[in-house]
């Protein structure tokens, strides 16, 4: 099948041991993600901070190695794949970081940053490359002067938009985007949200998007994957998920988002307790330690996914 395709994704960390001594205990950060991106389609990954969502997008493109699963892209196995077949892979897959300055080498002109990937990837003579770094920046909308200009001299938007720049010079099919707005403003963040719709729309480009925004996810994203402690807990069309959605933890991550009409604004029910640690996760469902229906069947078994409509899936023992 061609696109994306993620099946039991894990990624585990370990963390204490060693010279610095004490217990060495494993972080379950991804447990069995399983997620599909079709050509040209956008899927949100959605969730608290710290449920694994930015981790698992990280994985899906080796940044970070999976622990076990399997990542395929086209056809091609991600995770097996040669320094050689990921070095082509790479062309094809692209990430556009939460925090553009950071990213960003403050050292390079953003003609070097632009021109760089093309040339590791042995794309065009210098004169070509220049041109199609030049183009690149007009059509995330910068002046062609800003291709001499450090990243200290541009405002956080117009650092993102370099990012988005960087990540697309290269031409890729599956773009993935950690958080791209979440450290703009609210009128910036509307701006990039454009730019990246008439981006994908332009360039018929995939997006896996992560975002902690449900009204982000809403506006991006064709089909949403909920994800807690790891686990994905709800996946389906995001319009079903947004208007009626199943789990009892998306029910309430849906009523916590903020309402921005003021007439129709109360005050969110907030989610009871902490999230549990991934290095210490309670046992059966992820979520039963939050929630207000939690039955005796939720603290002994993990819930299996399960198709409650064509295309929505639910780990539940409600269902």
């Amino acid at each position: 099948m061609s696109g994306l395709q993620v099946e039991g994704l894990k990624k585990h960390f370990t963390i204490g041991g060693g010279f610095l001594g004490g217990k060495a205990r494993t972080v379950r950060a991804v447990e069995n993600v399983s997620l599909s991106v079709a050509p040209g389609s956008s899927v949100g990954l959605v969730g608290e901070s710290g449920c694994g969502k930015s981790t698992a997008s990280r994985a899906i493109l080796r940044l970070e190695e999976p622990t076990a699963g399997r990542v395929t892209f086209d056809g091609i196995d991600v995770a097996s794949a040669s320094p050689a077949e990921m070095r082509r892979l790479r062309q094809r897959m692209q990430f556009i970081f939460q925090d553009p300055y950071a990213s960003l080498n403050s050292r390079r002109s953003i003609r070097r940053t632009l021109e760089e990937p093309l040339k590791v990837h042995g794309i065009g003579d210098p004169a070509e490359r220049r041109a199609r770094a030049e183009a690149i920046l007009s059509e995330v909308g910068l002046p062609r002067d800003a291709m001499d200009r450090f990243p200290h001299e541009f405002s956080g938007g117009q650092r993102q938009r370099i990012g988005i720049a960087r990540a697309l010079v290269l031409e890729p099919d599956l773009v993935v985007a950690d958080e791209p707005v979440s450290a703009l403003d609210v009128s910036v963040q509307a701006q990039i949200l454009r730019l990246l719709d008439d981006l994908r729309e332009k360039r018929t480009l995939s997006f896996l998007f992560v975002s902690h925004d449900l009204g982000v996810i809403r506006h991006f994203c064709d089909t949403t994957c909920v994800m807690y402690l790891g686990h994905v807990v709800e996946s389906g069309p995001t319009q079903e998920i947004m208007d009626d959605p199943a789990h009892p933890y998306t029910v309430l991550l849906r009523q916590s988002s903020p309402i921005p009409d003021p007439a129709n604004r109360v005050d969110p029910p907030r989610i009871a307790g902490e999230t549990p640690s991934p290095a210490n996760p309670p046992s059966g469902c992820p979520f039963h330690t939050r929630c207000p229906r939690a039955m005796a069947e939720c603290r002994e078994s993990m819930p299996a996914a399960k198709e409650i409509a064509p295309g929505r899936q639910v780990a539940c023992h409600l269902f």
